[in-house]
């Protein structure tokens, strides 16, 4: 479970981006009322689609919004060789609206949401369950079977099942390793969407190579803020024995074990490394006034609160690493994973350093690094992106090392929100940036008005702001973790 005070950090992130995206809509008109007459029988057009079937329909002012299953071939280049059932989401609008195709790259959530894109469009959303991510796992899990062209003609085929009842234009959108995933999909089946917005997407072209990080946690925000975070972050490591005990405890309290990551104490200097990442992933500078100004000074209770709060000291315990084994398991295998250092700490204090995701993964699942994954993908946007959209934090970590397009790219951008963490969104970009990229989304989804396509900075999204439909997700992930 996550702690209190976790969530509460969590929400004041939520907030804040909350209240940029509540102003740059506030002012639209009305979205439009429920789906019309001509769509009342959408349920009975998705049960139509072969291996489609209803885990349940859950009601929301203005939509309809549908929890399924879908059939999928375990292995795509294999069809024959046996199924799984993926969870998708509907939340429909009308079919004469577009539709936006999202993914977190985890679980999908079963509550009505709204990502900004669709909000922009005033449009569909479907959603989609990332493969291995429970229940949407094979069984027998084959675990080879978990790449990104595989979930990637995932989406193919439901893009392709779907098509025939939202006619309309697509957009791809999602972030971090939602962002990722959008970015695959449109690097291996191009002629499927209109646009793609990818959210804060972090692109690992070299693994071995990972000097941008350093840069980036050297420039950060504010001296004084930085030197609060390392100092806090060192003092963990130095009261190393005492505060083990507080987490041997804190362990035997919640049935925590760590037979995946090997020990307790590999546990324990795994979270506390990723004290200043997680900060910056999830927190706003102003944030920096809650960490302990004095760590040499600080009480035990002190530092561990302060790196429970960000870290979390459930994160790598087996039962807070197995929901993220497929994760890990890419990132191992595909993705890659960053390596940062620590130079404000005494070599003596670190044993392990940023351990590498096979340290995450049990080995009962074998494991084997394809280098020329992120570059075949990485290539790819540089030279061929069309209709694509990067939006990226300027204090998150994972920008560091992010998409940029080259020569060949066509109506592309990467912009930077500044002074936003992880959770950046187009709301959060400058002024006429965020013009820019609502009106480039708007035209990609074939809705932009005639003014809007004269004048990028008449743009604004489409559907009035909803607090409960639009509200961002405030469960967070631990820090190494898009």
């Amino acid at each position: 479970m996550r702690k209190a005070l976790r969530w509460l950090l969590a929400l004041a992130v939520l907030i804040g981006t909350l209240s940029t995206a509540g102003a740059a809509t506030a002012a639209q008109p009305e979205a439009t009322g429920s789906a019309s007459a001509a769509d009342t029988d959408i349920k009975d057009r998705l049960l139509a689609i072969p291996g489609m079937s209803l885990i349940q329909e859950k009601p929301y002012t203005g939509y309809r919004f549908f929890v399924l299953n879908y059939t999928q071939p375990i292995d795509h280049r294999h069809p024959s060789k046996g199924t799984f059932q993926q969870r998708i989401t509907v939340l429909h609008k009308d079919t004469s609206r577009p539709t936006v195709f999202y993914t977190g790259g985890y679980n999908v959530s079963t509550t009505p949401s709204r990502r900004e894109p669709t909000q922009i469009v005033d449009g569909n959303q479907v959603s989609m369950e990332y493969r291995f991510f429970n229940p949407s796992r094979p069984d027998p899990a084959d675990w080879s079977k978990l790449d990104i062209w595989q979930a990637a003609s995932d989406q193919h085929r439901i893009f392709k099942a779907l098509k025939a009842i939202y006619g309309q234009k697509w957009l791809s959108t999602g972030g971090s390793k939602g962002g990722m995933t959008a970015t695959y999909y449109e690097r291996f089946y191009p002629r499927d969407m209109d646009g793609v917005v990818a959210y804060v997407a972090p692109n690992d072209v070299v693994n071995d190579e990972d000097s941008a990080y350093d840069r980036f946690f050297a420039n950060v925000g504010t001296k004084e803020c930085r030197d609060k975070l390392n100092a806090v972050q060192r003092e963990a490591l130095v009261r190393r024995e005492p505060l083990e005990k507080k987490y041997a405890a804190y362990a035997a309290d919640n049935g925590y074990t760590f037979t995946t990551i090997g020990s307790l104490d590999k546990a324990y200097e795994a979270v506390v490394l990723d004290y200043v990442w997680g900060f910056w992933q999830y927190s706003l500078l102003s944030d920096c006034d809650a960490i302990p100004a004095d760590a040499a000074h600080a009480t035990d209770d002190a530092i561990w609160d302060s790196i429970d709060t960000i870290s979390g000291f459930s994160a790598y315990a087996d039962q807070g690493l197995e929901t993220y084994t497929p994760y890990y398991y890419q990132a191992g295998t595909q993705l890659g994973a960053p390596t940062i250092h620590f130079p404000y700490i005494e070599k003596k204090l670190v044993r392990y350093g940023y351990q590498p995701p096979r340290n995450f993964v049990p080995r009962s699942i074998p494991m084997k690094f394809q280098p020329g994954a992120m570059r075949d993908v990485d290539g790819w946007v540089r030279h061929h992106a069309r209709h694509m959209l990067f939006v990226y934090g300027q204090n998150d970590p994972w920008g560091a090392e992010r998409f940029r397009l080259g020569a060949g790219a066509r109506d592309s951008y990467v912009f930077a929100a500044p002074g936003l963490n992880h959770g950046a969104n187009v709301a959060g970009l400058v002024a006429d940036e965020k013009a820019l990229a609502t009106a480039r989304i708007l035209e990609w989804a074939g809705v932009a008005s005639t003014a809007v396509q004269s004048d990028p900075s008449a743009a604004k999204p489409l559907a009035k702001y909803d607090a409960k439909l639009d509200r961002r997700d405030v469960d967070r992930e631990p820090a190494l973790r898009p």
